[in-house]
């Protein structure tokens, strides 16, 4: 499936808490730096005719009328944690705006948490003003959202399986912490990869920042950039000065263009 030239915008960084953390009162938190202020991880991908957002955090009102978004087509869900989930219900804008339902795009155990955290949209009985979803359950098999191709990659939080997806030579994964030989192989071959590495020390269910930059030269990925970082990671400016060449942290508002 051949991919259409498209603008991914990075709506978010930040790993669960957001940056800076609430009550915290470390450097990092304190902060002037804009790129030290990280919303929930969210990616935007869009193409000439078709605009899609991966995951809808807690930030997804802020995030998008930061970026000042007029329309969009389909949500496509990573893994049903809230701080990757929570702000479905701001999609209402986007139905009483476009005048249509938006596909929503989820393995089986996310569409479970979807239709039970926001039943009211599932309903028999429906009133006016509630999200108007149009639920696509979706597997490892590849799939289009508009002119858009998307290839599902499985890969793991701790016990939990997550998606990350790729769009032609754009590759995007949060909240792992090991990919599985088979699953490695569908990110070969990407010209850009997005990959979460939460903090130095090792964590349970995240890439750390040693781990992610491994994955990156193990793959052989040109370009990549970390996301979902918390506090712990550092301030941006520093962290950035120490990586090997070819790859970055992340920020919100950063956009990456694919030909």
């Amino acid at each position: 499936m051949q991919c259409p030239p498209i603008t991914i915008t990075f709506l978010g960084t930040g790993t669960s808490s957001g940056v800076p953390m609430i009550g915290c009162d470390c450097a990092v938190c304190r902060s002037e730096d804009p790129k030290d202020d990280r919303l929930r991880s969210s990616i935007l991908v869009q193409s000439a005719s078709t605009s899609l957002v991966v995951d809808t955090g807690p930030d997804f009102r802020t995030q998008m009328l930061r970026e000042k978004i007029r329309k969009l087509d389909a949500v496509i869900f990573t893994h049903p944690h809230k701080d990757h989930l929570a702000g479905l219900d701001d999609i209402r804008a986007y139905n009483f705006f476009n005048k249509r339902p938006i596909d929503i795009y989820a393995d089986s155990l996310t569409e479970e948490a979807v239709r039970r955290d926001f039943h009211y949209a599932f309903s028999d009985t429906k009133y006016p003003g509630i999200p108007e979803l149009e639920m696509h359950t979706i597997t490892l098999e590849p799939f289009m959202v508009g002119d858009i191709p998307v290839t599902p990659i499985l890969v793991w939080h701790l016990k939990m399986p997550v998606m990350g997806f790729r769009f032609g030579k754009f590759t995007y994964i949060t909240d792992a912490n090991r990919i599985d030989p088979e699953q490695l192989d569908k990110i070969r071959g990407s010209e850009v990869m997005v990959l979460n590495a939460l903090r130095r020390e090792k964590h349970i269910s995240h890439f750390n920042l040693e781990e992610a930059i491994a994955t990156v030269h193990d793959l052989d990925v040109p370009a990549a950039y970390f996301t979902h970082l918390s506090h712990q990671m550092g301030k941006h400016e520093e962290v950035e000065n120490e990586l090997p060449e070819g790859i970055h942290l992340a920020y919100d508002g950063l956009k990456i263009f694919m030909k």
